[in-house]
């Protein structure tokens, strides 16, 4: 069972729901005012959206809902979870992952397609194999940011999952997603399910979806 958080505001919940369903998953809604058991869930995913209208921060009143306390837990026992663009943005708020995402470096929202290189495969999160994928993004706040001192650790922990051929936002380094340090939790800026098939412009999204239960 793979669980779809919902926040108010989230609009990419539905197309991750279905994503799940169309890879031979089966998808289960977790409402963000919810507590849930960690066992009853073999992965979990918070979509990208704009949740409680991204006031505040993007994702610092989302990371602060119920629900996100049982998502704390399921981590923390081992189970896999996903973030994608504005679930990056409210795991790094939850201190799930590190770092921060901020305002894009042209201060504009980016609508495009971009190519990443897979700097650290992960089984669990596109497949051992995976090295490069073009997927679509859709954000404002999507630029990287970590201390300094931290970012070399970042990379020798294998902690960076994917970073832009070309960067987009202004991403320190060119991340675009990164992994906690026991490489169960991941969040990337692009929009896998928005890369279902080739009619949507390519299908190299399929993989973050079939590799969830690896």
């Amino acid at each position: 069972m793979i669980g779809v958080v919902r926040f108010l505001g989230t609009n990419c919940d539905q197309d991750v729901f279905e994503a799940v369903h169309q890879v031979g998953l089966k998808p289960k809604w977790v409402w963000h005012q919810d507590h849930f058991d960690r066992k009853d869930f073999d992965a979990l995913i918070i979509p990208g959206g704009f949740s409680y209208g991204d006031y505040l921060r993007c994702g610092a009143l989302a990371a602060r809902s119920p629900v996100m306390q049982s998502v704390s837990e399921a981590a923390k026992a081992g189970v896999p979870v996903l973030g994608i663009c504005n679930g990056f943005q409210i795991l790094c708020e939850a201190q799930l992952l590190p770092g921060a995402l901020l305002k894009n470096n042209t201060l504009r929202f980016k609508d495009d397609w971009v190519d990443l290189k897979i700097v650290n495969s992960n089984a669990r999160f596109g497949g051992a194999g995976l090295k490069k994928a073009h997927l679509p993004i859709a954000h404002g706040e999507g630029r990287y940011y970590l201390e300094q001192d931290q970012v070399k650790q970042l990379f020798d922990d294998e902690q960076v999952w994917c970073v832009y051929e070309k960067n987009p936002n202004g991403s320190l380094e060119n991340i675009a997603g990164v992994m906690n340090d026991k490489h169960n939790v991941a969040a990337l800026m692009p929009h896998p399910e928005r890369a279902m098939a080739e009619f949507m412009g390519g299908e190299d999204g399929r993989r973050f979806f079939e590799s969830l239960l690896t």
